[in-house]
């Protein structure tokens, strides 16, 4: 499993609302085509344990009784799509497309004799997969999420049990739970490195070793450390003085036979 860290994985991008859009604009683009044309799409749903009850499996999401029905489920599903694409964008499409698939599969499966149609068992999907992950990553910001998405959308757990509505289908609901479970435990994320500690932080941290706090005493009152005194060295005894040179040369003398003097020439240098 890679090791990462939040800023190399937590990007945003314009993908992160771009493709929840585009899964609520093609709800509604079905929706609408069905109402205008006055198509039977609603008719190809998940009929249980039938062939031709499996088609259903694969396009139940786009297909909705009415507009509260449709509202209901595209303002969760573009709000928990949201949270997918931001926080796993690696498995994003994966748990997506597989989530359809094994939500619709497991409905057809467990589900009551009818047609069973909706959003709501991906919605499930993305509700159980966001949840459960989090917890399982021990990483604050996931657990975060998972909270919060509980306490928003906490309520909908009692959708997965047995209902006296009869139009309400608590199977693909548990279908979609059970999936999202699944895919937590299945698919692999990042393991997110630990977050920068400070040297006060660790276990270790040896506070009289430590150069800041030697500046506080015994009271934790700030008291400056006076900085040593530098001695510098004086150079001006040591500057340079010119050295000087004599030369001694014999020059007779032009008026006396034997006579001669010298004549100092001084030179510096």
């Amino acid at each position: 499993m890679k090791q990462s860290t939040p800023e190399d994985t937590f990007i945003y991008s314009p993908s992160v609302w771009l493709l929840p859009l585009l899964g609520v604009l093609s709800f509604w683009l079905v929706f609408g085509l069905q109402d205008l044309l006055n198509l039977p799409l609603n008719a190809w749903g998940i009929e249980p344990r039938t062939v031709v009850g499996l088609r259903g499996v694969l396009i139940s999401p786009w297909l909705h009784a009415d507009l509260n029905h449709l509202i209901n489920n595209s303002v969760p599903f573009f709000i928990l799509t949201m949270a997918l694409v931001y926080f796993y964008r690696e498995v994003a499409l994966k748990v997506l497309v597989y989530g359809i698939f094994f939500s619709g599969l497991l409905t057809w499966v467990i589900g009551r004799t009818g047609n069973h149609i909706g959003a709501s068992g991906l919605i499930y999907v993305l509700f159980s997969f966001i949840f459960f992950k989090g917890l399982m990553s021990s990483y604050y910001r996931l657990t975060a999420l998972s909270m919060t998405t509980i306490l928003v959308y906490g309520g909908m757990i009692w959708f997965v049990f047995p209902q006296q509505d009869p139009t309400l289908s608590w199977e693909g609901h548990l279908s979609g739970l059970i999936t999202g479970l699944g895919q937590a435990i299945y698919f692999k994320t990042n393991n997110y490195t630990e977050a920068t500690q400070f040297d006060w932080q660790k276990p270790d941290f040896d506070p009289q070793a430590d150069p800041f706090m030697k500046h506080f005493d015994e009271e934790g009152h700030f008291a400056p450390v006076e900085p040593e005194e530098v001695v510098e060295e004086d150079h001006t005894s040591a500057a340079i003085t010119p050295h000087v040179q004599y030369h001694y040369v014999f020059i007779p003398h032009p008026k006396t036979d034997g006579s001669a003097h010298t004549q100092e020439h001084k030179t510096q240098s």
